[in-house]
């Protein structure tokens, strides 16, 4: 089969979330496309302890910058899009940083479930708000791309304050949409599925595991686990010109997961 050849010179991309995992992934696919990537993330090394983001693609021959970023603090995020401006501004805004805190309903603590909504839905409200605004205001409309899940329309075992945080950023970006549409910015979404990735210390390794196993609690049709490398390019799709006429999307990247 064929590949898309997505081209992102003259671009600028910011990437929250994007030292290790999915995020990371994205970051360094649309550094290899000719963006300008902007690596925002509270560490700026990956977990697996291999070379930074935005020293990968420079390496690469490309052009990044790594901004540490708290994606809770708007004023944060502010700086995080005002950094942008040195590449020209930013073109598309990714809002990927996540945080996930396993627990049961009747056990999960009120810090625990504020923290988890600080990342998951306060974080990509306001990274949607302030990456908008910037483009309002210089006249440049571009595209924003948020991370949702499988937990955005399914429910998951002890996950209910994961599940409520990516429903809400489902709807955070149809709403986002339809209020958008009149600059002409697109607001859309990605859902993965069960990926190998280190989201939750030791899940990559026990991903894969359960894939060769069978042990999924639901099955994958695919029948693997993904990976951040099958994840990535739905991004690249949605904030190419090829996708011009999408917006409020939830795309689901998970190997048919959520068809059974």
């Amino acid at each position: 089969m064929g590949r898309l050849d997505p081209n992102f010179e003259d671009e600028t991309v910011i990437v929250t979330g994007s030292a290790s995992g999915i995020g990371r992934e994205v970051a360094l696919r649309f550094g290899e496309a000719g963006a300008s990537v902007v690596v925002a993330d509270l560490d700026e090394e990956p977990k697996d302890g291999d070379v930074p983001t935005h020293e990968r693609i420079e390496e690469a021959g490309g052009t990044a910058e790594y901004v540490e970023t708290d994606v809770t603090d708007r004023d944060q995020l502010e700086t995080l899009v005002e950094a942008a401006r040195e590449f020209g501004g930013v073109d598309v805004m990714i809002n990927n940083a996540g945080l996930i805190i396993p627990g049961s309903l009747r056990e999960l603590t009120p810090e625990e479930f504020d923290s988890v909504f600080a990342v998951n839905a306060r974080g990509v409200y306001f990274g949607t708000q302030v990456a908008a605004n910037d483009m309002i205001d210089r006249g440049d409309p571009g595209c924003i791309i948020n991370t949702a899940s499988i937990s955005s329309s399914h429910a998951q075992f002890d996950q209910v304050q994961y599940d409520a945080s990516k429903g809400a950023v489902r709807m955070i970006t149809r709403g986002s949409a339809l209020e958008l549409a009149e600059y002409g910015i697109r607001v859309n979404a990605v859902a993965p599925g069960q990926i190998a990735t280190e989201f939750v210390e030791g899940w990559s390794d026990l991903a894969r595991e359960m894939a060769d196993e069978e042990e999924f609690v639901k099955p994958v049709p695919l029948d693997r686990a993904g990976t951040p490398a099958d994840v990535a390019p739905a991004y690249l799709f949605l904030a190419s010109e090829d996708a011009g006429y999408v917006t409020g999307e939830l795309l689901f990247v998970d190997g048919g997961w959520q068809v059974i």
